[in-house]
């Protein structure tokens, strides 16, 4: 089994030093490396195979250790980091894993915990051989993985319809702006759902894990990248939508981006990637790799050299050229400008530590971006290319783009929620109109509980919807919090969610509330197991009332939603 998963298998390093002693790698073959990652048997004899071996560390086969490697790129490094280092999620290096013990990881893992670690055990993610298992990965020192430079993107890279054979208009009759981009995460690929019929238009192969869905300016081409660092490009004026290139940037990642500024539409497209540390310029049209940028350096606190700085949140400034690029463990905010791309102009701007996720206030000029671990959120001036604030919130901020709307005191304002407790932070965001609260926390609200992903509302919209995915709490995690914005005094009204879609087994995490164009309906993903049913819940926004049901065999794993019109403008 592979550290970088079934794509990678072929080009794998053939050994893994941990601490001087050279263990031997398996050679297995794609079905092999499915079976290992869902915890069959393995195609390798534990009996012959080879010990992985470190002082202090339950001794693991090397047909273990390389399942375990697989289970903890799919699930863990995302939070923890490929080197184990920490971020989001605690760091998981020896020293401190040791100390814990066997026993205490595996509770860890199998219940979770309120400050946002998932209950992998009690929700069926992990079977109790798989927990034992990572139990005692994380006691070993982590291996590194290959680096990923223009060599491996340019042989990962293809263009299956040229520009010029490009339609010149759209040749399909769908409604583009209420077309949804739908990740099933754990089948590798997006389902795109006609926002009007709720019907599947097609289903696209992508990478594994889609961790979000980007739009280009002009709304023509769709951007998808998987957590295994490969992106596709849709274009959605072909008669059917048609993927017509794609490129692997890395072996993790999270994050896409297109050109937004006026006279750069849809030139260039930027992805970064968690590992290696870096970014990559490309063309807007055909992916290919212009410029890689890597991030390593020193975090702006300590001046200590991190090798592994992850790119997170990446948005595309309205005001200049610019690319806004949050680089994680350094804590620096990038602003990299593109109007001479063989000579990258790159301002970095000191945060906070562990910068995550983020998107707009609503004038399109502040990003308003979390930083996980140092509980702030960074207020960043696209216009003036400065650092405006630094405002404390809750425990683990985790706003996805967040949620802009108008308070009746505050005005403008612009929410988080958190992955470690249960409440929703307000940041007034009007310094002209209201600036004895521009830049400030200004009020909290307090939701059902730690765990949330995913906080939004709509211009349209006097409601706030809090999904709550990783609490522990069954009933927590398979419903949401919905507060009325003009009576935010109330509380929340919860919305069973996972008992409205109608399945009967499995986890039924709910997760990332998604507006339709109108801003008349919420789309929630109710999440279970690859081997389970999942579906999605659609909410009649002024009623609170379930509307309809989506429910097709096809819907694997369903996770992250992206309607057309509000990702090409930044609606929320």
């Amino acid at each position: 089994m592979s550290y970088v998963g079934k794509p990678l298998l072929a080009g794998l390093i053939a050994s893994v030093s941990l601490l001087g002693m050279a263990i031997a790698q398996a050679a297995t073959n794609p079905e092999a490396a499915d079976a290992a990652y869902k915890g069959n048997a393995s195609a390798i004899d534990p009996a012959s195979a080879q010990v992985v071996h470190t002082p202090g560390a339950p001794d693991l086969t090397s047909a273990e250790f390389d399942q375990a490697k697989e289970i903890y790129f799919q699930r863990c490094a995302g939070c923890h980091g490929v080197l184990r280092k920490g971020a989001t999620g605690k760091p998981l290096t020896p020293d401190i894993t040791q100390g814990r013990g066997q026993q205490f990881l595996e509770a860890l893992i199998t219940y979770g915990s309120p400050g946002g670690m998932p209950n992998w055990g009690t929700s069926g993610a992990l079977t109790k051989d798989q927990i034992t298992l990572m139990a005692k990965y994380i006691q070993h020192t982590p291996p590194t993985p290959p680096e990923w430079g223009l060599a491996e993107m340019k042989d990962s890279w293809k263009v299956f319809v040229q520009p010029e054979d490009r339609p010149t208009k759209q040749m399909n009759d769908l409604d583009l702006g209420n077309l949804f981009s739908v990740t099933l995460r754990d089948d590798g690929k997006i389902a795109l759902i006609d926002g009007n019929t709720k019907k599947i238009v097609k289903l696209i192969e992508t990478g594994y894990a889609v961790h979000i869905s980007r739009m280009s300016a002009s709304g023509r081409y769709l951007f998808v990248i998987g957590r295994d660092a490969k992106i596709d490009m849709i274009d959605l004026w072909a008669k059917e939508p048609t993927k017509v290139a794609e490129i692997k940037v890395g072996i993790e990642a999270r994050s896409v981006e297109t050109s937004k500024f006026e006279g750069y539409e849809d030139k260039y497209a930027i992805a970064g990637a968690y590992w290696p540390p870096q970014f990559t310029i490309m063309d807007g049209e055909t992916l290919e790799p212009k410029q890689i940028v890597s991030t390593r350096g020193m975090t702006i606190e300590t001046q200590e050299y991190h090798p592994e700085p992850r790119v997170a949140a990446i948005i595309a400034s309205h005001e200049r050229p610019e690319f806004i690029v949050n680089v994680k463990e350094t804590g620096r905010v990038m602003l990299v400008n593109y109007e001479d791309i063989d000579n990258l102009t790159v301002t970095s701007i000191a945060a906070a530590p562990f910068l995550h996720d983020g998107g707009w206030d609503s004038t399109h000029r502040y990003f308003m971006t979390a930083a996980n671990n140092s509980n702030k959120i960074a207020v960043i001036d696209s216009k003036d290319r400065e650092l405006t604030a630094l405002v404390d919130v809750g425990k683990i901020p985790h706003p996805g783009r967040g949620a802009n709307f108008d308070h009746p005191k505050y005005g403008p304002v612009w929410a988080t929620s958190h992955l470690g407790d249960a409440s929703i932070s307000m940041i007034g965001t009007d310094p002209e109109g209201h600036p004895d609260y521009a830049w400030k926390h200004v009020g909290t609200l307090e939701g059902q509980g730690g765990g949330s992903l995913f906080i939004k509302t709509h211009p349209k919209s006097r409601h706030l919807y809090i999904d709550t995915t990783f609490n522990p709490d069954a009933k927590i995690s398979q419903s949401v919090a919905v507060f009325d914005l003009d009576n935010l005094d109330a509380g929340y009204k919860v919305l069973p969610i996972g008992e409205w879609s109608g399945l009967k087994d499995g986890a039924k995490r709910v997760v990332q509330p998604e507006y339709n164009k109108a801003g008349d309906e919420v789309w929630f993903s109710v999440w279970s197991g690859q081997d389970e049913e999942s579906a999605l819940v659609v909410v009649d926004d002024r009623t609170l009332e379930l509307k309809t049901v989506i429910r097709d065999k096809r819907l694997i794993t369903p996770t992250g939603k992206f309607n057309v019109h509000n990702t090409q403008y930044d609606v929320y």
